[in-house]
């Protein structure tokens, strides 16, 4: 018999996406103040070479850094409301 997953719950599913999207507006919020920093260092230490430059590097930081927050996010949330423990593995010998 499969395990029911706590996400099934709509109340626990609830709180734990709000949970998750509170963490990615917090983790957009520091990824652009990075984007930021990182474009000032960027022009203090080389100059104004071409926009480009600078658009590849803001775009190439923020989608980095968002990616992983989405992931890392994601693992908090499968694990944080136990929907890991109701996944059934079949080569389990117990």
């Amino acid at each position: 018999m499969k395990p029911g997953s706590p996400l099934d719950d709509p109340r626990t599913a609830g709180f734990a996406w709000a949970r998750y999207k509170r963490l990615m507006g917090f983790m957009a919020s520091f990824t652009t103040l990075t984007v930021i920093v990182s474009l000032g260092l960027l022009y203090r230490h080389i100059g104004m070479v071409s926009v480009h430059l600078y658009i590849a590097a803001a775009l190439g930081i923020f989608v980095m850094m968002m990616l992983m927050a989405a992931l890392m996010g994601l693992v908090f949330l499968s694990s944080g409301t136990g929907h890991d423990e109701a996944v059934i593995d079949p080569l389990d010998e117990d």
